[in-house]
């Protein structure tokens, strides 16, 4: 009997931590720039579409964010791993991540991506989507800096996270069996 391990079983520990951290937290701090050059920061939930290896938002036309991403579309994500009780905070896990928001064209093949990747996390947003001030934000990813605990910090580049989000999409694990007879 062989067991065969999934492609993100081969990938380094760090980089198993962001696949992790992106698929166990559901909402990102996002950082865009007000027309005046001042941050912004607000919640946002977001997904992960391995295909065009990008995150996923669905905003509406109403939120001041999505007014800034129009104007530039330059913003920062933060995921960090939730706090626990009795657990040092400086030692939490965390992403922050940097990127270009693009709006793919409703009802294109990037945006039915888009759409599947959303509702996959967040299916009870689906109606939602068809509401018309409502759309979905592809953030390509330039790069991030990983904290993956206290003294261990790193600069990702954007292959790198493009391979991580292609490996670690949520798929079941595979195992194969073979007979030794």
């Amino acid at each position: 009997m062989m067991e065969t391990r999934s492609p993100s079983e081969h990938q380094p520990r760090l980089m198993r931590a962001i696949g992790a951290l992106l698929r166990g937290q559901r909402v990102a701090a996002l950082a865009t720039l007000e027309a005046d050059g001042s941050p912004f920061v607000s919640m946002v939930p977001f997904a992960t579409e391995p295909e065009q290896a990008c995150l996923v938002l669905h905003v509406s036309a109403l939120a001041q964010h999505t007014g800034n991403m129009a104007r530039d579309p330059r913003i920062s994500l933060l995921v960090m791993q939730a706090e626990q009780a009795d657990q040092p905070v400086h030692a939490l896990p965390r992403l922050s991540l940097l990127g270009r928001a693009g709006t793919p064209e409703p009802g294109g093949a990037s945006w039915a991506a888009c759409r599947v990747a959303y509702l996959a996390r967040f299916p009870e947003a689906e109606p939602m989507t068809r509401l018309g001030d409502f759309r979905f934000v592809a953030i390509e990813l330039s790069g991030a800096r990983q904290i993956a605990g206290f003294g261990a910090a790193r600069s990702v580049d954007a292959d790198e996270l493009r391979r991580i989000l292609a490996l670690s999409a949520e798929r079941p694990p595979r195992s194969a069996h073979r007979d030794s007879a």
